[in-house]
């Protein structure tokens, strides 16, 4: 049985659809109104090797914060339902990925404790385009917390926001991609349970 899901989120401020198959590679198609964010979650669906289907319409007149949140949430929920019970994965997840000058390191628990750590305040600028850099911490947290991931992400080095960024989601896409892809078949826990 494919380790897939559809979720969607409506609010006043928003309206997101993902949809997510753990094991099939796919061409990612995002829409999000937010187009250095369309390009991000391209690469973290490209780099993990799954399929990911993204459509948001959100108040980007105000800014891109309640999108990039909520599509955040959205996917954290989808993984959830996709992983079911937790037994056959992986469990754990780690990469370290350059681009360019940059480095970032990314270590995944698919652990049951949702958790954030994230130098994000190293990223050398605000925006990169229209886009707000410290989003990425608030997507990777919203999608932490729904997902029940512990996520650290390490930006090592960078000057170039663009290319930190581009890191940082590869780097995240490719400890997940080992994380949520099928390890011994048990429930990977000394407690039985995630």
């Amino acid at each position: 049985m494919a380790r897939s899901a559809q979720k969607e989120r409506t609010s006043k401020e928003t309206g997101v659809r993902v949809a997510l198959n753990i094991d099939e590679a796919g061409e990612p198609r995002v829409s999000t109104g937010i187009g250095f964010f369309d390009h991000m979650l391209t690469l973290l669906g490209f780099h993990w090797g799954v399929t990911l289907d993204v459509d948001a319409k959100g108040d980007t007149e105000v800014d891109g914060h309640h999108t990039v949140e909520d599509v955040g949430i959205v996917l954290g929920d989808a993984l959830t339902e996709a992983l079911g019970d937790k037994k056959g994965i992986n469990r754990y997840g780690f990469a370290s990925v350059p681009m360019d000058e940059a480095l970032v390191r990314a270590s995944v628990d698919v652990s049951g404790r949702p958790l954030l750590v994230m130098n994000e305040d190293v990223v050398p600028k605000e925006k990169v385009g229209a886009f707000d850099t410290e989003l990425a911490a608030e997507f990777l947290r919203a999608f932490a917390n729904h997902a029940g991931l512990t996520v650290h992400v390490e930006i090592v080095r960078g000057a170039n926001a663009h290319h930190v960024l581009e890191a940082v989601f590869k780097a995240a896409a490719r400890a997940l991609r080992t994380a949520t892809g099928k390890g011994a078949g048990g429930v990977p826990s000394s407690k039985g349970r995630i």
